[in-house]
């Protein structure tokens, strides 16, 4: 029973009766409330899984890393629903059972008799009951539903998501489309929820029970709070979808462009059987078979060229001159190569035993493509093979993804533009460069905000801009702790963030979130300001969304590593992920090897024109010795 469950904590709220706090994360009898939560559900499931729309590096942290925290899908707090929308996404198992992040307390035995019931009334989803009194009606008795501790199918997604799409958002609602079974728990006090301070307050003196899930110390490199990096990553992946706009265009035009739809073969490719080089076309059984025969002498009847078919059938003892790509001719289903032939008269050929075996050299019709399969897959990048062989196919024009627009800007008081004059303290604007450079090679519209000051007023108005024009927005400065970086306050009043801080290096200060105004929404992608920083966290989390975003196959967007030996020590702290600038040859055995280019300093810019790889040192991976494999990451069709 408990392998088919996945247990989902709702801590998704405003918490707006306790001050608008984050209830799960409040200090309840020496941890939180999501420990005592977790302490109760995780014994009686198969995974565990939190469903947050603020504070995720806090839940992480205290839930630790096999825990998946995740945002809801729907923007704006949209309730339970919205969360538990998200949690069957994420959802591996037949079954999903949730419970609220603030009622500590739970049954030992939720999962085992909501699972019972589910199974004896065959039900959808089976809920909590308890009985209550109506102390305004003289204490009368009365049933009391708790809907968000529930156990359901996993596939009733398909159903909420059309229930959400009516803008409906009531659970009790939902309810009343399923077939519902009502568990009756005889304790009451098991399902209370905290909702205020004084709630707190007042059970924080009760009979504490212990902790299984401490909240972890902070890490050897540093910030407990930074989340990790591959948790980052899946965060980014859960949220950001496609643009639906589609167009046609010539396969000319379609160079570097995203495939919206399957290409289907409208024929067999080749179109019929063919030569696979020059020689001879013949019958595989005029071949000299038997190991003591002598070689055989065929008669050529004629020649077949490509375009130019062969159209008599050969008879026994009979054979083909025939070119490469030339259709087969009648009865022949081998080619001799003509360099094989043991001797070439004027109207006869010789073959000697073993030369060939039958069937040799044939290229059979639909061997490469069959009339009605897929030529190329939905999700593809168009590169020159494929316009080949879409324009093989006869097809003159492809359905792409329209170009995903992407509009970028610098922050920093102290940043110049090329052709200003450079006061002390001041210095060039390079991060729009190496921005408009990968954002372009990547085949983005781009929008060009130029540099706005370190002022709250300036930032608003360039990210409410962006927002118009549009579907992403990428910022370079102005997301570290400083105090002149106003972009998180700026973020609190036009749309939500779902990180901040990233256990990585360079490029610690990374924010990911969405902006929202009545005019639409684009994704944020707050950069650190430093050069290398720049670059590699684009290459690492923003490239990947926009691959994403432009409908490119999931499995395509995530730039891939190999392996190489490492020529010289590298220090590394455990507890983060570090991303070094690398030189990869090939060693005197044959097999690839990595320097560093040497500073590894985050505002070297140098480190990326001389490398040609980035080596990728794990999070919980240590200092790495002469002679040891490490993953790198190769630039040679990254940038």
């Amino acid at each position: 029973m408990k392998s088919k469950i996945t247990g989902l904590i709702l801590a998704g709220g405003r918490g707006t009766r306790m001050g608008r706090v984050d209830k799960g994360l409040q200090p309840f009898r020496g941890t939180t409330m999501i420990a005592h939560v977790l302490r109760r559900l995780a014994p009686q499931v198969d995974t565990v899984a939190i469903n947050a729309n603020r504070n995720l590096p806090q839940y992480q942290a205290a839930a630790g890393a096999d825990t998946v925290v995740m945002p809801d899908q729907m923007s704006g707090f949209e309730g339970p629903l919205a969360g538990l929308q998200a949690g069957l996404h994420y959802c591996a198992t037949e079954l999903l059972l949730t419970a609220p992040c603030d009622s500590p307390f739970l049954p030992a035995d939720l999962a085992a008799r909501l699972y019972a019931a589910l199974e004896t009334e065959n039900a959808d989803l089976a809920v909590a009951v308890t009985m209550e009194t109506d102390e305004q009606d003289g204490g009368a008795p009365y049933r009391q539903p708790h809907p968000v501790f529930s156990l359901l199918k996993a596939s009733l997604l398909p159903q909420l998501e059309a229930y959400l799409a009516t803008g409906a958002r009531r659970v009790e609602g939902w309810h009343k489309s399923l077939r519902v079974a009502e568990v009756m728990f005889d304790d009451a006090s098991a399902f209370r929820n905290i909702n205020t301070l004084e709630e707190l307050k007042r059970h924080e003196p009760e009979a504490a029970t212990p902790a299984a899930t401490p909240v972890p110390a902070a890490s050897p490199a540093g910030d407990p709070d930074a989340l990790p990096v591959d948790e980052a990553r899946r965060l980014i992946a859960q949220r950001v979808t496609p643009v639906a706009a589609t167009e046609k265009v010539a396969v000319c035009s379609a160079l570097d462009r995203v495939l919206a739809e399957d290409i289907i073969s409208p024929i067999n490719v080749p179109a019929y059987d063919n030569s696979a080089m020059d020689g001879y076309a013949l019958r595989g059984a005029d071949l000299p078979l038997d190991a003591g025969a002598g070689p055989v002498t065929l008669k050529v009847i004629g020649a077949a060229y490509a375009g130019r078919p062969f159209e008599k059938t050969a008879a026994p003892g009979e054979c083909v001159r025939i070119m490469t790509g030339a259709a087969m001719p009648p009865g022949c289903d081998s080619v001799l190569p003509q360099e094989l032939a043991a001797a070439i008269g004027e109207s006869s050929v010789t073959i000697a035993h073993g030369t060939i075996r039958a069937g040799a050299n044939r290229r059979f019709a639909g061997e490469d493509l069959t009339a009605g399969g897929v030529a190329l897959a939905r999700g593809k990048i168009m590169r020159p093979a494929d316009l080949g062989l879409v324009a093989s196919l006869g097809i003159a024009e492809v359905t792409v993804r329209r170009r995903l627009r992407v509009a970028f800007f610098s922050t920093g008081d102290e940043l110049r533009s090329l052709g200003d004059t450079l006061d002390t303290g001041c210095v060039y604007d390079s991060n729009r460069y190496t921005l408009f450079g990968m954002l372009t090679r990547l085949g983005c519209e781009v929008v060009d905000l130029g540099i706005v000051r370190d002022d709250p007023a300036a930032l608003q108005a360039a990210l409410r801009s962006a927002c118009r024009e549009a579907d992403a927005i990428i910022t370079s400065g102005g997301v570290s702790e400083g105090a002149a970086d106003y972009t998180r306050d700026i973020m609190a009043l036009l749309g939500d963030v779902a990180f901040w801080k990233l256990a990585m290096r360079p490029g610690r200060p990374l924010a990911f979130g969405e902006v929202r105004t009545g005019d639409g929404a684009a994704w944020l992608f707050g950069l650190p300001g430093n050069p290398v920083a720049v670059m590699v966290s684009f290459y690492l989390f923003a490239r990947p969304a926009l691959l994403r975003m432009m409908g490119v196959d999931e499995a395509r967007t995530m730039p891939q590593t190999t392996r190489a030996r490492a020529t010289e020590a590298i220090r590394k702290r455990p507890g983060r992920t570090e991303y070094q600038r690398g030189i990869v040859s090939t060693g005197v055995d044959g097999g690839a090897q990595v320097r560093l280019t040497g500073a590894q300093g985050s505002g070297i810019l140098s480190s990326m024109t001389e490398a040609n790889c980035i080596v990728v040192l794990r999070h919980g991976q240590a200092g790495v010795a002469v002679g040891d494999p490490v993953d790198i990451i190769l630039f040679d069709g990254l940038i």
